[in-house]
């Protein structure tokens, strides 16, 4: 019976509807352009986060950098990275072992001057590295050329890509794929260019770079293949490769001729340990940086054989500072569009009021004579209140269509980034309906509480 007599109340509230049609469209004017200001709003907020996100990621923002150890004697420390602690193993442990871990790369560093021709350049960075160094930098995209190959790290063949830093200083903007470069004497053919990429946040020129496999940079170019040196700063003569300081052969004679430096680089001898400077991981998000880091060392320490009462033998850094700033500057400028956008919804729903306030002096009578042959206030009340709710709720509908069809259409035009939020679309319906209930109570509570003798004597 109770189920009728609301559902009775429903009908005889859409027929109201009905009456005056472009009474209702007005009305449910407002609602349709604050909910598609808080979709569009809401879209273009998300899309911007996810665009600051990108950049963020691109910058090196979820990176984290995995440095050797520090050697200390008589009580001074002297540096991360005097001793050296990581190997390759440990990066493809890490990239194996850690689920928060999204790509790993070894890293071996050099300092030296690349020559093409009658010019030369010192890099920024020279690295010996893996092909995934540039899924760890999202660096995933080639402007001429390819990247080497795992084998091509195997073999430690003499190839490698460049940054548009080195292409501009010593090529003068031509193709230099193909070509041939000098790095300590030892020639790397260039087989890709990388895209640009810009400063960094510390205003590095991340486009001033060569990368090689680090087996090439290891033996052929540092020349070092001790367990506990220093690969990138060995500068001993005796492993360096240099043909034009051995003019002349070494004329004492022996049984079986000595290798020269060229061939001794040609053909380095295997060790037990090979050592690497640092290690560069990413973790899968900015959310699971911690959790990558603890991962990390848990990894580090049982693979290094540390005990408990040990200090780490290796360093873990992340920029998770910069991440922050960041994160939070984006989330400010979703919350300031989403604020404005609300203050739409708020003016629709004072607009509601005033015409359901209208509404219930014009159909004074009508209720009137409701209440004469038995309806009661609540009947009242629930009448105007599915009024006002089936207003904002296709308000809200015609708004959230509205809303996406706007985001769509800036993205076209203006190229502005947008991302479809569907938090966004069921938060419009609920506060359409919120907007009705709250807005159309006090209308419908005053039509309720209208005397039936004297709503029948009003003219």
């Amino acid at each position: 019976m109770k189920f009728f007599r609301v559902l009775r109340t429903i009908r005889t509230a859409l027929k109201a509807l009905r009456r005056n049609p472009l009474r209702a469209s007005l009305t449910a004017l407002g609602i349709i352009i604050g909910v598609a200001a808080v979709i569009v709003m809401m879209e273009i907020g998300r899309g911007s986060s996810v665009t600051i996100q990108r950049t963020i990621a691109n910058m090196g923002a979820n990176n984290l950098l995995v440095m050797s150890g520090t050697a200390a004697s008589g009580g001074v420390t002297f540096g991360a990275g005097t001793v050296m602690t990581l190997t390759p193993e440990d990066a493809a442990a890490i990239l194996k072992e850690c689920p928060a871990v999204r790509s790993a790369a070894p890293i071996v560093r050099a300092r030296t001057q690349v020559i093409y021709e009658n010019k030369n350049w010192v890099p920024v960075f020279i690295y010996g590295t893996t092909p995934d160094y540039l899924i760890v930098r999202e660096w995933t995209t080639m402007a001429q050329g390819e990247m080497f190959t795992e084998s091509d790290v195997r073999n430690a063949n003499k190839v490698c890509v460049i940054g548009q830093t080195l292409v501009r200083e010593l090529f003068n903007g031509q193709s230099p794929v193909g070509k041939e470069v000098r790095v300590k004497n030892i020639s790397f053919k260039v087989v890709g260019v990388l895209s640009s990429k810009g400063a960094n946040m510390m205003g590095m020129d991340q486009d001033d770079i060569l990368l090689a496999p680090w087996t090439t940079i290891k033996y052929r170019v540092t020349g070092s293949s001790a367990t506990t040196a220093n690969q990138s700063a060995s500068t001993s003569g005796s492993s360096e490769v240099n043909t034009l300081n051995n003019l002349y052969p070494n004329t004492t004679l022996s049984l079986y001729p000595e290798k020269s430096a060229t061939q001794q680089a040609d053909t380095p001898l295997p060790v037990r340990f090979t050592n690497i400077d640092q290690i560069l991981a990413s973790a899968k998000s900015f959310q699971e940086i911690p959790l990558a880091i603890r991962q990390i060392t848990q990894l580090l320490r049982e693979r290094h054989r540390l005990q408990t009462h040990e200090p780490d033998d290796f360093n873990i850094r992340d920029m998770t500072e910069m991440s922050k700033t960041l994160s939070s500057t984006s989330s400010l400028m979703t919350n300031l569009l989403l604020s404005v956008a609300l203050i739409s919804l708020i003016v629709g729903g004072v607009g509601i009021m005033n015409i359901m306030l209208v509404s219930v002096t014009e159909r004074t009578r009508e209720i009137g004579l409701r209440m004469a042959i038995g309806a009661r206030g609540r009947d009242i009340l629930r009448q105007f209140l599915v009024e006002a709710v089936v207003m904002c709720l296709t308000g809200g509908a015609i708004g959230i269509l509205l809303g996406q069809g706007i985001s769509k259409l800036i993205t076209f035009m203006l190229r502005w980034p947008t991302e479809t939020s569907l938090a966004a679309i069921i938060s419009s319906v609920l506060v359409s309906a919120s907007v009705g209930i709250i807005f159309g109570f006090y209308p419908a509570w005053k039509a309720s509480r209208l005397d039936p003798i004297e709503a029948l004597r009003y003219e």
